[in-house]
């Protein structure tokens, strides 16, 4: 399956949807998207894997590597996913300890807000 990767903005949240499949052959899109948003001053992301149907190491590479990224500048990087088999990926990992993970949109742009 192909990985679809699109943007919104909603205030000064930019909102990263994604859906398909992360894996070491569509990272790279992932990645290239949420560089340019990084370039573009854009440091405030929220990004939806609502729609990710799976996600290896390669996926998580790229996520970890984008949140380095923007708190170097001063910005945020948040998760958001209800689906048990892509929260399974960040908690076997321990990396729900690092990324602040919501289940809806509207929740992980509000905490951004506050």
């Amino acid at each position: 399956m192909d990985l679809s990767v699109s943007s919104s903005e909603q205030g000064a949240v930019t909102i990263v949807h994604v859906a398909g499949e992360i894996d070491v052959y569509t990272a790279p899109l992932l990645r290239e998207v949420l560089d340019k948003q990084v370039a573009a001053g854009r440091t405030d992301l929220v990004v939806d894997l609502e729609k990710v149907t799976f996600m290896d190491s390669t996926g998580l590479g790229v996520l970890v590597g984008r949140l380095k990224l923007v708190r170097g500048q001063n910005g945020t990087l948040r998760i958001v996913s209800a689906q048990e088999r892509i929260l399974k990926v960040f908690k076997i990992t321990g990396l729900d300890k690092v990324f602040h993970i919501y289940p809806t949109v509207d929740e992980a742009a509000e905490a951004s807000n506050a």
